[in-house]
């Protein structure tokens, strides 16, 4: 039985990575300097980075999708940070997809997507 997914992705800088993930709401449950691994959780979710100081943002094709329970709400609150709608990093407020999901995305300052998303009819908000 699968109980949860960490995904992993690269950072160049741990306290940027930290600050950025910070005001999203995440806070750092972890850091292993040596292995070059940091580890970031909000509620249930669990991000994972590995040091890449030579990383190229525009190149990443890391990414993770997360379900939460009303992406509505979540985008109000992201859309507080004032990131930018285009570039690296960015934030896309949430919308009514095709597939039947209320999503947002935001792009990290090292170019890793997060998409969240609930089924529409299933929030909360």
């Amino acid at each position: 039985m699968f109980l949860s997914a960490c995904p992993i992705m690269p950072s160049r800088d741990f306290d940027r990575t930290a600050d950025f993930y910070g005001d999203l709401g995440f806070r750092v449950t972890g850091r292993y300097e040596k292995e070059g691994y940091l580890i970031l959780e909000r509620d249930k979710a669990e991000l994972h980075f590995f040091a890449y100081p030579g990383h190229e943002p525009e190149t990443s094709d890391h990414g993770v999708y997360l379900r939460v329970d009303d992406a509505t709400a979540l985008s109000e609150e992201f859309a507080a940070l004032d990131l930018p709608q285009k570039g690296i990093p960015r934030f896309i407020p949430a919308e009514a997809k095709p597939w039947g999901m209320m999503e947002l995305a935001v792009v990290d300052e090292d170019g890793n997507l997060l998409r969240a998303g609930n089924q529409m009819g299933a929030s909360r908000g």
